[in-house]
């Protein structure tokens, strides 16, 4: 027969200490007998005797006796561990004296603790020795008595009290507080017995929290060696802060394998409203320790708002038994959030070609013939851990067709890596329309391209060619749109957004607007954070509302109005994402705005040409015509925006419709006449020209 494999020597090593600690207890229990008045009686641990009262007052109980040879075992079974450690097996019980910093009295006090676990037959042996057949665990008091150790001595007791390993690392727990102190159960969490036993399933308390970092690329390599090397020097609090694409779990996890370690990411947007964080907090560090890693937990915005303590549950759990904590926040750090020192740095965003690598790495050659993935994401901002998620989606969305990643896959998969927060305070829109869409003069679609443009080359223009160096600025693309209602300003950002591959968000200013001094700012600033983080453009339509002219101060409410769009203005400037206003008076924008914008679309009324052009589109899609239909006359006698032509032609279909038969010019022209009067406009004879009695004679 052969011996044990290397992952069996951590077993035996454990149920050779069990063994060991059998033995005592087999003597603790021939102590009991001894001094027993009753041995025999059955109802022995549930009612105290006279004669039983008696043998208490005689005296304390005696110590339990040496177990004959019990020193020779102990030498036997540490010698053969000695062994099995020289030949390269990890033996778990060992492993977690070490990393733990445990004294050979704590490895006694667990394995007490312990046993019940790992043979029932402890059970009803401590019900025994406890002389109460309800406990069935240990108490604190049996637990030194069976590691040999002195019940009165105040450092024992410390063993077991707060700031001591066993304790503080979360490997024992001491239940019944309310119990005098030598007669509180001890308890070894489920976790830990499952990890000496060779099984590394995380604690239930982290399933669904649980995340993995990205593998590290050279963008990382710098700031994680910095902080590598102050963890390596004793940092137990590390500051990561984080802008939208960049690799900050990459970092983190760098850093920490850079120390030695691995990695236990936590996912705190995942949390539930009513987590215990200081719970959370030492059963993530004993997860992170007993993997021989680091905790890396972010965002830190998801628990902030709880107040510092929330904070400070986690940044100081490692601090109290030695172990990095790498916290991440889109913030600046808050001296609040912890009463350590803390180390911080800016989480790197990858170059371009970084960014294009991790994409096609991650697609392995699944994506559809002549497709490059770098060139149909390169504007997304997305974090590379976002990435792998992103392709995963795109894979599955794709395998519904059974066609391989195409573009369409590749950006719904980015999409939706969105959080859900900025739908709670914009209107989010599934773009449906393109560049054929359109119907606007060339220098509009120009400018329109042009701005799509900067969208998708602003990391090179930004990043590898430096055109935008300090001052805080941040990456934001700002475009204004301004003509009147219904010249197509929604649908030209709308049209962007598809091109890009992007969702629109629509700010409702309902959302904004506040009464109350200071709201307004309060609310845009909760958008601005919430877009920073999200891969769409952002439109405030009617934006001069918001972002109007600065007055002349003449009282209270002038002085507030003003100090919104200064804030305005100051917010723009750091504003990361694509951000379009629109606008029925550009004159009433703040001229200060001018600055700060990438571009400024005017969009005229449409001129006879694309009037016909845009009636055409309207009545197009799966419509029939009769015969009578004049485009050119609708053309040349409505002056209307392109709005107003779709109202129109939609009113026509649905008069159509009525009728059964298909859209007539008497059809055509009763919507136009019921548009003129919603304009406030009359219908007069010049313009509707032979048509004029159909709009007499409309009900």
């Amino acid at each position: 027969m052969t011996g044990p494999g290397l992952a069996d020597h951590s077993l035996v090593y454990l149920f050779g200490r069990l063994q060991l600690l059998e033995a005592s207890v087999r003597a603790a229990v021939a102590t009991r007998r001894a001094g027993d008045p009753a041995p025999e009686d059955p109802f022995r641990g549930l009612y105290v005797s006279d004669d039983h009262v008696d043998r208490l007052l005689e005296g304390p109980t005696p110590p339990i006796p040496d177990v004959v040879g019990a020193d020779d075992a102990r030498s036997a079974v540490e010698a053969r561990a000695d062994q099995a450690e020289a030949e390269g097996a990890d033996l778990r019980l060992r492993r977690l004296q070490r990393d733990f910093h445990l004294f050979d009295q704590d490895v006694a006090i667990l394995l007490v603790a312990l046993a019940p676990d790992l043979d029932a037959r402890f059970e009803k042996l401590y019900g025994y020795l406890n002389d109460d057949v309800t406990r069935r665990r240990a108490t604190i008091g049996l637990a030194l008595e069976l590691a040999g150790l002195p019940i009165r001595d105040g450092a024992t007791r410390g063993r077991l009290a707060r700031g001591a390993p066993l304790i503080d690392a979360g490997l024992v727990v001491v239940e019944e507080p309310e119990r005098p102190f030598l007669t509180r159960s001890l308890r070894v969490p489920d976790r830990v017995t499952g990890h000496l036993l060779g099984h590394d399933q995380p604690d239930h308390t982290l399933v669904g929290l649980l995340d993995d970092a990205a593998a590290p690329t050279r963008a990382v390599a710098a700031v994680a060696d910095q902080l590598g090397r102050a963890i390596r020097a004793g940092a137990t609090v590390v500051h990561m802060r984080d802008k939208p694409g960049a690799a900050s779990r990459a970092t983190a996890a760098a850093a920490l394998a850079s120390a030695g370690l691995g990695a236990v990411v936590l996912d705190l947007s995942r949390l539930s409203p009513d987590e215990d964080l200081t719970e959370l907090a030492h059963v993530a560090v004993r997860e992170a320790r007993l993997r021989r890693a680091g905790l890396v937990a972010g965002p830190l915005e998801a628990v902030s708002s709880r107040g510092p303590t929330a904070t400070r549950a986690l940044a100081d759990a490692g601090s109290t038994v030695g172990s990095p904590v790498v916290l991440i926040s889109r913030g600046t750090w808050d001296p609040l959030w912890s009463t350590q020192v803390v180390i911080s740095a800016v989480a790197p965003v990858p170059p371009a070609d970084e960014r294009a690598a991790t994409w096609r790495a991650h697609l392995n050659g699944s994506t559809a013939d002549g497709m490059d993935p770098a060139q149909v994401t390169a504007h997304f901002r997305l974090a590379p851990e976002q990435v792998g998620r992103a392709t995963e989606a795109a894979r599955r969305q794709a395998s519904m067709f059974g066609d391989k990643v195409g573009a369409a896959d590749l950006r719904a998969g980015a999409r939706a890596q969105n959080a859900a927060g900025l739908e709670h305070l914009a209107r989010r829109i599934e773009p449906a329309v393109g560049w054929n869409d359109l119907v606007l003069p060339k220098v509009c679609m120009a400018h329109l391209k042009e701005l799509a443009a900067r969208a998708r080359n602003r990391d090179k223009v930004l990043d590898d060619w430096r055109m935008r160096p300090g001052g805080g600025r941040g990456r934001g693309i700002a475009g204004l749109f301004a003509g009147d209602s219904g010249t197509g300003k929604t649908m030209s950002a709308e049209v962007i957004a598809f091109e890009l591959g992007l969702d629109l968000y629509t700010v409702n200013l309902a959302t904004v607007v506040d009464k109350y001094v200071g709201e307004t700012e309060k609310n845009l600033e909760r958008i601005f954070s919430e877009a920073d983080g999200v891969n769409g453009v952002l439109l405030f339509d009617e934006a001069d509302a918001l972002f109007g002219k600065r007055s002349e101060v003449r009282d209270a409410h002038d002085r507030y109005a003003n100090i919104e769009v200064a804030y305005l203005l100051q917010r723009m400037e750091t504003f990361d994402g694509l951000a379009i206003l629109s606008t029925n008076l550009r004159s009433n924008v703040d001229d200060a705005f001018a600055r700060r914008l990438d571009s400024i679309v005017d969009f005229p009324m449409p001129e006879p040409p694309y009037r016909m052009a845009l009636w055409d589109r309207c009545l197009s899609a799966g419509v029939t015509r009769d015969p009578d239909v004049d485009l050119a006359f609708l053309a040349q006698a409505f002056e209307l925006s392109g709005g107003n032509i779709r109202s129109i032609a939609l009113t026509a279909a649905y008069m159509a419709a009525e009728t059964g038969g298909s859209v007539s010019m008497g059809d055509l022209v009763r919507a136009t006449a019921r548009e003129y009067r919603k304009l406030g406009r009359l219908c007069v004879a010049s313009e509707f020209g032979p048509f004029y009695e159909l709009v007499v004679t409309a009900p």
